[in-house]
């Protein structure tokens, strides 16, 4: 598999209808994230812009991927294929006898 980089502008200001679509959104991310679908995803302090990295075979699985947002048609995307994606292992504590 590949990574791809999906970088998303998001409207400002919100509507309300964007704002009543997003713990649905939450929802399907967190889905999506299980799966492994969804690498990460990450959304920048002034609510702007939200960045996602997706593993995926090719442009169409990414496509298939955010078509499942609810809030897709509110976005703007743009989709960059990675020569890599290096992210920091995570770290699960030693195990202690004491």
């Amino acid at each position: 598999m590949t990574h791809f980089m999906v970088e998303f502008d998001l409207p400002t200001p919100y509507s309300e209808e964007f704002l009543a679509k997003i713990p649905l959104q939450k929802m399907v991310v967190d889905e999506l994230m299980e799966e492994g679908k969804i690498i990460s995803y990450a959304l920048s302090m002034d609510r702007g812009r939200l960045w996602m990295v997706v593993d995926a075979s090719n442009d169409f699985e990414v496509l298939d991927v955010i078509n499942e947002f609810p809030l897709i048609n509110d976005m703007h995307y743009s989709i960059t294929e990675l020569m890599f994606n290096h992210a920091g292992a995570i770290q699960v504590p030693a195990f202690s006898l004491n």
